[in-house]
């Protein structure tokens, strides 16, 4: 399970100026450095920039750029001169790709909706075909069974659901909907 990130935002986009203030009451900028350290399929280490009291993340697009997409476990720590140094948060980060500068041909799908595409796509070409296995030249083949090809696409289908209800905050089902008077 992820934790929700408070220092981060959940999801950085390469290519895209990061700028985020921080404030942390108990490590004040003026005394305080705050450093972030991402890894994954990249390494990134942001260093704050003091703004009177809030440390400010700070990285330009043109060094996002730069910045491999995936998931990233990130820790974030604050030091000061005497060489202190204290671990204020630690959680998963995802940097996604920039679209901007991508070609065409670009796949954005999930593993679950890709997985989901090879099992219909099995699906519809074995409608075609009568035989589960068959032998030539003592070499063998066999094929998935359709029922269990049927549990697996439904499996997956629940899963590419759920991704699409949690990608829309919908996770409980239908919206509550509440109005204020």
């Amino acid at each position: 399970m992820k934790k929700t990130v408070s220092i981060l935002p959940q999801r950085i986009s390469s290519g895209v100026t990061l700028d985020k203030a921080v404030v942390l009451t108990a490590y004040p900028a003026n005394v305080w450095t705050l450093t972030v350290s991402l890894r994954g399929p990249g390494s990134v280490d942001i260093v704050s920039v003091p703004d009177g009291t809030t440390h400010r993340l700070r990285a330009p697009a043109s060094v996002t750029a730069g910045w491999e997409p995936g998931d990233y476990w990130f820790v974030a720590r604050v030091l000061n001169e005497d060489g202190d140094v204290f671990e204020v948060e630690s959680g998963q980060i995802t940097i996604d790709p920039d679209l901007a500068s991508l070609g065409p041909g670009y796949d954005g799908s999930t593993h679950a909706q890709r997985v989901l595409a090879a099992i219909e796509a099995v699906l519809e070409k074995r409608a075609t075909q009568d035989q589960q296995r068959y032998t030539i030249n003592n070499r063998e083949l066999w094929r998935t069974p359709i029922p269990d090809l049927l549990l697996l696409r439904d499996r997956y289908r629940a899963q590419v659901k759920m991704e699409s209800k949690l990608k829309r905050g919908d996770l409980f089902g239908s919206a509550v909907r509440v109005r204020f008077r």
